[in-house]
């Protein structure tokens, strides 16, 4: 679920819907991107997509601007990814103390001729005894479930979305599949997608939900999409060809490579993109915010990095940091966080000897206690708190709800099971 849009090879101009200005603005802005343009503005608002969650609406540029539009009352569905590698014997127990509302189960993909691919371990563990145990619990529990259709990198979409009937067959083999299951719909995960392709791309959701509709009355479609002005795109074309869900994932805002920081922060002090920046980027495309989940990350990231100080350069490239994978520090009442409250999220600073904190310092001269030669590592990863104000930011919004990458990655935590529950139940503060 991490979004990579590579610079594109079709530099130019598509068809869009009549009146979708809001989203021909925005991908001008991510055809620049692709083409070299480093500045990535944020398009000034002038339209919205009707606020159905069940039908394609048109998108009338004149008729309303987005900036004098009440906020809606927000809503409070929690949809949840579960990846086919947190699919083991005990991840029936975990849904089952998660009140989400809907489990999308990731993921499966096509072969060369639209089939579903039957040897990629998603399809095998979806389709297995643990993925029907997975679909029959949740719904004796009252909870949908969809199943996640992905198409990842730039060639292999270029070469999806170029051919119609590749297009066509794979829409037939996910509806067949999607009622061999049970479950109540289709994800669709696209990611890397050329900017000169979000047209074919919303021409497919459209396929996929009538055809689904049309074997499942009541089934339903959502899309998973980035957070920058190709993800935003997407979601608009998404939404008016009748998504009826945008999962935005708002997340990997740093990876690897970048400097030490929150993988989704709130704001951020160097002005780089943050969620706030996403979802001001999706209400300028239009994207209603009455089926736009706000979505966010079980993990973190670590990077070795100069000194116990938030906001120290890195020494290295980061690392994945996954909650479950390290209950020893969020367990341990030696490990103490301090907490940037611009970005909201914890940092942990593991030293090298150990040592589970920053070393305190001398109150006298503001010497560090640290001894000479040790190490450290920082990671910046959500506490319940902090994945708190940013749910607050779905509640002031009027968004429809929230949901996380990945379930699974918190087990072992309760406190992040009580997060989701006081969200569900509309006790979270808006920020």
């Amino acid at each position: 679920m991490t979004a990579r849009v590579g610079p594109g090879t079709l530099c130019g101009v598509m068809p869009l819907p009549d009146g979708a200005r809001p989203i021909a603005a925005l991908l001008a802005v991510a055809l620049l991107a692709a083409c070299g343009s480093t500045a990535v503005p944020v398009p000034a608002p002038s339209s919205a997509i009707g606020a159905s969650t069940s039908s394609a609406q048109p998108v009338d540029s004149d008729a309303v601007d987005p900036s004098a539009t009440p906020t809606p009352a927000p809503g409070h569905e929690l949809y949840g990814f579960v990846p086919y590698w947190e699919m083991d014997d005990t991840i029936t127990a975990v849904l089952a103390a998660t009140p989400l509302t809907t489990v999308a189960l990731f993921s499966v993909t096509n072969t060369a001729t639209g089939a579903i691919s039957t040897s990629a371990q998603g399809y095998k563990r979806i389709t297995g005894a643990v993925g029907a145990a997975m679909i029959a619990a949740a719904h004796r529990r009252g909870t949908r479930v969809e199943l996640v259709f992905t198409s990842f990198g730039a060639s292999r979409n270029a070469s999806f979305f170029g051919n119609a009937d590749l297009q066509t067959a794979t829409v037939r083999s996910l509806v067949v599949l999607e009622r061999q299951l049970g479950v109540d719909g289709v994800d669709v995960d696209v990611e890397g997608l050329d900017p000169a392709l979000v047209a074919a791309y919303g021409a497919f959701v459209a396929r996929l939900r009538t055809a689904l509709v049309a074997a499942d009355p009541g089934g339903t479609v959502s899309v998973a999409t980035a957070v920058g002005p190709t993800g935003a795109a997407m979601a608009a074309v998404a939404a008016a060809a009748g998504a009826d869900r945008v999962f935005l994932m708002g997340y990997d805002y740093r990876t690897a490579g970048s400097s030490p920081g929150a993988v989704s922060p709130v704001v951020r002090a160097d002005a780089g993109r943050s969620l706030t920046w996403s979802l001001d980027l999706y209400a300028a495309a239009g994207v209603p915010p009455q089926r736009l989940l706000l979505g966010l990350p079980l993990y973190g990231m670590a990077w070795p990095v100069a000194g116990p100080v938030i906001g120290a350069p890195s020494t290295g490239p980061g690392t994945a940091w996954v909650l479950r994978q390290h209950l020893d520090v969020l367990t341990s009442p030696a490990a103490v966080p301090q907490t940037d409250p611009l970005e909201a999220v914890d940092v942990y600073f593991l030293g090298s000897d150990g040592s589970l904190a920053a070393p305190s310092s001398d109150a006298s001269s503001g010497a560090s206690a640290a001894p000479r030669g040790l190490t450290w590592t920082a990671v910046y990863v959500d506490s319940p708190d902090t994945l708190a104000v940013k749910l607050g930011l779905a509640e002031s919004r009027g968004l429809v709800g929230a949901g996380f990458w990945a379930i699974g990655y918190e087990r072992g935590l309760p406190g992040y099971t009580d997060l989701m529950t006081r969200f569900v139940g509309g006790t979270i503060p808006a920020a």
